[in-house]
């Protein structure tokens, strides 16, 4: 009887400290595995960009930065009357994306930049997180809105992206607007050519939404880089380098040199963080756009929107036009380092 009470002592600190070590475990991977937490779930987000650069208070002044801040509160209060009305998250990702591209101050759609041969080629994808659907269309130039055609790519065909005249003439056939090419020839993208001639500059536009279903979206849309050659094409219309969205994670929108967001997969690569190591989203975007992007080189920003109603808007640029709103109320326009 003494033997098995001597051990009896032994024995249950032991059992106490493993079961102690193994409930701390779980709450670890626990932790772990929800993004997001630092604050209650909303019952939608927003978030909207139009590019991230060398976007500086010296250089966007006056008229110019209230006609910016107007224009993405705009596009801003459009995508919110949908989501708080209880509509669809591609719905508002679209009708923002729209708005942007018609607007000639963004290089998406009506503001298109210019290639060396002083085209326009426009780029557009869009992703449903709900089912991991998603389509695109790269380099058309006769499309009024590319969103609304990567939107029916994905809605009424069997691929995910579609380019050039093909696209245009799937387009025609469901019945988008088309428009001559010369419908995107702004004064103030031509003079932009003019300057750039023997530079580069890229910008975009997009919009991630969470929806009161817990749907998320995802759209990028984009007019190219500046003095692009040999039809290039960057990574808006890409898949998981552009755009991405999984209601899983996050909804993803990117921005900034497209060749880098490609090779790192740069929207994607947030997302799986978020999947396989239960890192939250402020965490996964700081850690791809500020470190893994900045060490290779490439410059420009992401927002996203995870599927608590979290948001980010990160970029490594001088600034980024950005904005985003949330069913508590919260609701901000940016575009320097104010936030």
């Amino acid at each position: 009887m003494k033997f098995m009470k001597s051990n009896l002592l032994f024995i249950l600190p032991f059992l106490l400290f493993l079961a102690t070590g193994s409930c701390r475990r779980a709450e670890n991977i626990s932790e772990e595995k929800q993004p997001g937490t630092t604050q209650p779930k909303q019952a939608w987000a927003l978030v909207v960009h139009g590019g991230a650069g060398n976007i500086r208070e010296e250089v966007i002044t006056g008229e110019l930065e209230a006609q910016y801040r107007k224009s993405l509160y705009e596009a801003l209060q459009a995508g919110k009357r949908i989501l708080q009305e209880g509509g669809a998250s591609l719905d508002a990702v679209e009708t923002v994306i729209r708005i942007l591209e018609d607007n000639p101050l963004f290089n998406a759609g009506k503001g298109a930049a210019f290639t060396h041969d002083g085209r326009n080629e426009l780029d557009a994808s869009i992703m449903d997180g709900s089912k991991l659907a998603a389509g695109a269309v790269a380099a058309v130039t006769d499309i009024r809105n590319p969103i609304s055609a990567a939107r029916a790519v994905m809605m009424h065909s069997s691929h995910v992206m579609l380019s050039g005249a093909g696209a245009s003439q799937f387009a025609r056939e469901r019945g988008l607007e088309i428009v001559p090419p010369e419908y995107f020839r702004t004064e103030r993208k031509w003079k932009e050519l003019q300057e750039l001639i023997k530079e580069e500059s890229h910008g975009t536009v997009g919009c991630v939404a969470l929806d009161r279903k817990g749907d998320l979206a995802a759209g990028t849309s984009t007019g190219g880089m500046a003095n692009k050659r040999y039809n290039r094409i960057g990574d808006s219309p890409v898949i998981g380098a552009g755009t991405y969205a999984n209601n899983a994670t996050c909804a993803i929108s990117c921005t900034g040199h497209g060749e880098y967001f490609i090779r790192y997969a740069v929207a994607h690569d947030i997302s799986a963080l978020m999947e396989y190591k239960g890192t939250s989203l402020k965490e996964a975007a700081a850690y791809v756009v500020m470190d893994k992007l900045v060490k290779a080189g490439g410059d420009g920003g992401v927002i996203g929107v995870d599927h608590l109603g979290n948001v980010t808007m990160t970029f490594n640029t001088p600034g980024m036009f950005r904005a985003y709103a949330r069913a508590d109320g919260e609701e901000e326009v940016f575009i320097f380092r104010e936030k």
